[in-house]
């Protein structure tokens, strides 16, 4: 006969019946160790909270990053974080797949959106080596700040 736990927690009892539990209020003695955990962890925060303080508000809506303007199609560079800045689009008509296509001479991107379809690396280089820093975006990806300045991409067959 198994063990079963009241609804109080009491424990060892080799049957429901005499311990008064029916059949709505028994439960196995495997959801002992269930119930005593929620129970530790509710008291835990009770405890990490003085009472009569308000739980944290979330966040404003304002501290996400607002995406930029980035249309289906198009591979956006933004020369600042958190899309903002001059925006640079391109679209897979104006250039060839697979290929290094070089930023503006002095121009690099902070941020940028992946709207394009196919994968797209973003080099440090304008060469698009590989001996500097480069990062592939999957298609559909926004990055409101690169983690090293863009000069050059590749946009992949997939």
């Amino acid at each position: 006969m198994p063990k079963y736990v009241s609804a109080q927690g009491s424990t060892g009892v080799t049957t429901p019946e005499s311990a008064g539990l029916t059949g709505a209020t028994r439960r196995p003695a495997v959801l002992a160790p269930v119930a005593a955990g929620v129970l530790a962890v509710a008291a835990l925060a009770a405890a990490v909270q003085p009472a009569g303080a308000a739980a944290p508000a979330a966040a404003p809506a304002s501290a996400q990053p607002k995406l930029g303007k980035c249309a289906a199609g198009e591979l956006c560079l933004w020369d600042r974080t958190g899309f903002r800045g001059e925006r640079r689009t391109y679209e897979l008509s104006g250039i060839d797949i697979e290929s290094c296509v070089p930023l503006p001479k002095g121009v690099s991107a902070a941020s940028l959106a992946n709207r394009t379809g196919r994968p797209v690396t973003v080099y440090q280089s304008r060469e698009c080596a590989e001996t500097g820093e480069f990062v592939t975006h999957p298609t559909g990806s926004w990055a409101p700040e690169t983690a090293y300045r863009g000069r050059a991409f590749k946009v992949w067959e997939n």
